[in-house]
């Protein structure tokens, strides 16, 4: 019984120690509150996050920029203040519906960070209004970190007005001097598909140095972004160049298969080398002057004008030129080139005429070209196989596909966002990734730990198993010896005395019933030699078994026992009572068997922390505490010694300490 409790008690520690470094890992791997909304997102969300931000990314057109001469937009007068209100309003002409507004920054080569938007307001308000209504359409402060950027943006909106204005509510420092104004490449508005701020009178509220060179108010509103349209599909497409003579006045006829009401012209410009520096101007193949012809019939006999465009300086020459044209019905449109562009590089000067593109928009609002894959007729041959008629209306540039003008802005926008957002997740991604590693290894130190804890713990449950059972072996053998042997040596010293008084009846009927008793006692005894508590009726009463063991044991020996305490004796477990009665049998065994004594005397004093017991002698003197004795001590915790006196004899004393008394009065208190 008591083997199993020890074994089960370490078992339930072993699960202990378990569940306790369980909780030690989980309290390890679970993580604190973040305040970020990325942070409070679980690993696998992050994980999907990054994946769909991969995905979408790879879907985005790409930040190509400018590079050569060319409009850079407006610029304000400089301020000592970035809470000086600059602003600037375009004038729409007319109420038009408008469904977003496209801010376009001005950009700046820093020499450190790369890129940058130049003079980009922190915050700014951008108003749609007429004569009678003005409205807030967004509301932009150093809260929402506009910068840094280099990409647009897109503000929608849906209202009606006859303009629109962009003011200031705190500026930001300029690259160049780190005084304040504002700087925008370009304003879009759009109304569906298309462009109504394109060359729209334009009001500012400072001139910005007198406005000149590549800064003018009107390059606002002119078309031209600092961006190449680089799309992320499409296979590339090499612009039609065409070598002419400089007095020649050639045309591009592009057959639209039927009757169109146009109403937007594009014209893409050649396609400049990635090299750098450029191996060519910016405005290589642009014709210095274009007039652009609608008609129903083949030979423009009902030709009516739609647009006319001229490239005075290099500002008006830009990657793709809008025009505007009044809606007219018409299958055919010609671009006439009334001057073409003059090569002056002395590797192969003379006049050239090239487009990458010629888009022509209907009225009907769709975002693609009416003339996308229609045939293009002219008098003029391509300078190489390479650059054919087909890829002025294949829908593709250098880089791809040609989007939506709207499109591509609005792609450029989103593609800001997700690279802003993008490293965020990368950089919680490692961090997780790291404190997984890190918690990994602290997991298997943990499961080492508990390896070892529970190795341990089996070797010590084995170790008191072990100590358990030869605790029992020793308690059997020394209750056998004790028991069993002594009641064997009274049987036999019975049975001498039984024969001695075979002639005396009377005497001999009380041996033989004493004899009787001492086998029954014996019997039952050997029942219980497991576990002696278990035998009922056996030393319930420890005085009185101790006074019987001394009759039968000692026979015809003088003895007496006193006693102190007998109260106290009451309370002693059934464990301490047994080996108590058994360590007294087995010192009366002693004398019986070793001593020669014809007198011993016992003395029990019992208190409530201790018990004490001596037994004398008057025969032979002994050096050394039987080993059968120190046994029994043992078992009971108990100390043991041996005396012997001038006058002769032996004493045998044993003081065990029960502690009840201790813990009585620790509950006192």
């Amino acid at each position: 019984m008591r083997l199993w409790y020890t074994g089960a008690m370490y078992r339930i520690a072993t699960i202990l120690l378990a569940i306790l470094l369980t909780g030690a890992v989980a309290g390890v791997v679970a993580s604190a509150s973040q305040d970020s909304a990325i942070k409070n997102q679980s690993l696998t969300e992050l994980e999907q996050r990054l994946g769909r931000l991969n995905a979408e990314l790879a879907q985005l057109a790409h930040y190509s920029l400018r590079t050569g001469i060319g409009a850079i937009g407006y610029r304000s007068d400089q301020n000592d203040s970035p809470n000086q209100t600059e602003w600037v309003q375009i004038e729409l002409g007319a109420d038009v519906p408008i469904d977003e507004i496209v801010l376009v920054p001005s950009i700046w080569r820093d020499t450190e960070s790369g890129f940058e938007a130049d003079g980009f307001p922190l915050g700014v308000r951008v108003l749609a209004g007429n004569e009678r209504t003005t409205n807030t359409l967004a509301i932009f402060s150093a809260e929402d970190n506009l910068l840094p950027r280099i990409a647009p943006v897109v503000v929608p909106c849906s209202t009606t007005a006859s303009w629109v204005r962009v003011e200031t509510t705190q500026l930001s420092p300029r690259a160049f001097d780190g005084m304040y104004n504002l700087e925008l490449s370009e304003i879009m508005v759009f109304s569906g598909e298309d462009n109504v701020a394109l060359r729209r009178p334009v009001e500012i509220s400072s001139l910005g140095h007198a406005e000149g060179g590549a800064r003018r108010r009107e390059f606002l509103v002119d078309g031209f972004v600092p961006y190449l349209m680089d799309a992320a599909s499409g296979k590339q497409s090499v612009a039609f160049v065409s070598l002419v003579g400089e007095n020649d006045k050639p045309s591009l006829t592009v057959d639209l298969g039927a009757t169109h009401r146009v109403t937007r012209i594009h014209l893409h410009s050649v396609d400049l080398t990635d090299t750098i520096p450029q191996s060519t101007p910016t405005d290589f193949g642009l014709p210095r002057h274009v007039v652009i012809e609608g008609a129903n019939q083949a030979d423009f006999s009902d030709a009516q004008p739609l647009a006319e465009y001229r490239i005075r300086s290099i500002f008006d020459a830009g990657p793709i030129i809008m025009l505007d044209v009044p809606e007219v019905a018409c299958r055919y449109v010609r671009v006439a080139i009334l001057e073409p562009y003059i090569y002056t590089l002395d590797a192969n000067p003379g006049a050239r005429v090239g487009f990458a593109e010629i888009e022509i928009f209907s009225v009907d609002g769709r975002p693609k070209s009416v003339a996308l894959n229609k045939p293009v007729l002219t008098d003029i041959k391509p300078d190489n196989l390479s650059r054919t008629l087909a890829s002025l209306t294949d829908g593709r540039n250098l880089y791809g596909n040609i989007l939506p003008i709207r499109e591509w802005l609005s792609e450029l926008a989103r593609r800001h966002d997700l690279e802003r957002e993008r490293p965020l997740v990368v950089k919680e991604l490692s961090r997780r990734y790291a404190r997984q590693k890190q918690n990994l290894r602290a997991l298997m130190v943990l499961t080492a730990l508990l390896a070892a804890g529970i190795a341990f713990t089996i070797l010590i449950d084995r170790m008191l198993r072990m100590r358990e059972i030869t605790r029992i072996r020793e308690r059997f053998a020394a209750d056998l010896h004790d028991e069993l042997g002594a009641n064997l040596h009274t049987i036999g010293m019975l049975s001498d005395l039984a024969e001695e008084s075979k002639d005396s009846p009377e005497d001999l009927s009380m041996l033989h019933e004493k004899i009787r008793a001492v086998t029954e006692r014996t019997g039952t005894a050997m029942r219980h030699c497991t576990d002696m508590l278990e035998a009922t009726g056996l030393y319930t009463g420890l005085l009185a078994d101790m006074q019987r063991a001394a009759q039968r044991i000692m026979a015809k020996q003088e003895h007496d026992i006193s006693v102190e305490g007998e109260e106290f004796l009451a309370q002693l477990k059934p464990r301490i009572r047994v080996d108590l009665f058994l360590f007294y049998k087995e010192c009366l065994a002693n004398i019986s068997r070793h001593s020669g004594a014809t007198r011993f005397s016992t003395y029990l004093q019992a208190t409530p922390q201790s018990i004490s017991l001596a037994v004398a002698d008057n025969g032979q003197g002994v050096d050394e505490v039987p080993s059968s004795l120190k046994r029994r001590a043992r078992l009971l915790k108990a100390k043991v010694s041996v005396e012997c006196p001038n006058e002769g004899g032996t004493r045998i004393s044993l003081t065990l300490k029960t502690g009840r008394g201790k813990r009585r009065g620790k509950a006192k208190n």
